[in-house]
């Protein structure tokens, strides 16, 4: 059961912290820990960390997955979502940025991709507003040259590519931004690495998240499989954080499912593939014991995975703080962490 907290649009980022004339490590950040909640900004973070503590980031990097389409009934959005190998891709179309699905695709459909042909394989089983689509030849061209960054309706304009981009971002993957790590800079880095707070890294390339939220999605809330990779070195520095008694944070709820998905009977292993892990109260984490993320909607995974780590009561009081102290939500959003004594 997820917490209802929900932001009212005054406080959805409708564009990046650049364009509201900030450094990306400017925005703010909510502090959850035992002493309650305190309003902070990003660049307190080294401060708010301890000698020794371990951050896991990922280093997927965003690509233009969104590309103008043309179909049997007229012109539309195919925003891309998870690249399954041999051109097959699952795909969110949308009448636009902010007008979703579903549309009047059949199976069979043929699609006309920025100049790049494409079938309609099937409807995704489940989510009615995602379909299986096979491009006539890779897609990688096109997206180069017609994608554009995924965007919905509460953006205010379209942002260029690298505002979608994290200092981390090595892996091109990701068709919505890994945004809890957008706020790091080069100069809190610096002073992160300064004050002994080590580093791991994984990766998990994000799908599309606007389905999570979408009123045509009952019960539980979609988990689309997402590809991953915890390599052996990030293995090692969380093995040995462990076993030395310092706190493991991760920055993003995609770096607490690479993890998830990485845990097996005998604990965490370097493993890669598709992670469907759902974490939940009831399905608690067992790897990470902070977090850093952004601040999410009610009904989704994320939020879930959030109240894994505060409890839904203890969650609810902070999101009720971020509303009543303006934190702004979303990819261009402020920021919340949860630390642990």
């Amino acid at each position: 059961m997820s917490v209802s907290v929900a932001a009212p649009p005054r406080l959805e980022a409708d564009r990046s912290p650049e364009r509201r004339g900030l450094a990306r490590d400017q925005v703010r950040l909510l502090l959850s820990d035992r002493h309650g909640e305190r309003d902070l900004a990003f660049v307190d973070l080294p401060e708010l960390l301890e000698p020794g503590d371990l951050l896991v980031v990922n280093e997927s990097a965003t690509i233009p997955a969104s590309v103008a389409a043309v179909g049997p009934f007229g012109a539309f959005t195919l925003n891309l979502s998870t690249d399954y190998g041999g051109r097959l891709w699952l795909a969110e179309p949308r009448w636009g940025r902010g007008r979703p699905g579903p549309l009047p695709l059949r199976d069979g459909s043929r699609l006309d991709v920025a100049g790049l042909g494409a079938t309609v394989v099937a409807r995704h089983p489940t989510i009615p507003r995602l379909a299986f689509v096979r491009f006539d030849r890779d897609p990688a061209e096109v997206l180069e040259r017609a994608g554009r960054p995924i965007a919905y309706g509460y953006l205010a304009a379209d942002e260029p590519l690298e505002a979608y981009q994290t200092i981390f971002a090595r892996v091109p993957g990701s068709v919505e931004m890994p945004s809890a790590g957008r706020p790091f800079s080069a100069a809190v880095l610096a002073r992160l690495r300064a004050r002994g707070v080590g580093l791991a890294r994984i990766v998990l390339h994000c799908a599309v998240s606007s389905l999570e939220a979408g009123d045509d999605v009952t019960g539980a809330p979609p988990v689309l499989p997402e590809p991953y990779s915890v390599p052996p070195d990030a293995v090692r520095a969380i093995a040995d954080a462990r076993g030395d008694g310092r706190r493991v944070i991760a920055v993003g709820t995609t770096v607490v499912r690479a993890l998830e998905s990485s845990v097996d009977c005998g604990g965490l292993r370097a493993s890669e593939g598709f992670s469907r892990r759902y974490v939940s109260p009831a399905h608690r984490p067992v790897v990470a014991d902070g977090l850093l993320s952004g601040f999410h909607a009610p009904g989704t995974t994320h939020r879930d995975l959030l109240a894994a780590f505060l409890g839904e009561e203890r969650l609810r009081r902070a999101y009720r703080h971020a509303r009543d102290a303006a934190y702004l939500w979303h990819e261009f959003g402020d920021v919340h962490l949860w630390l642990p004594r």
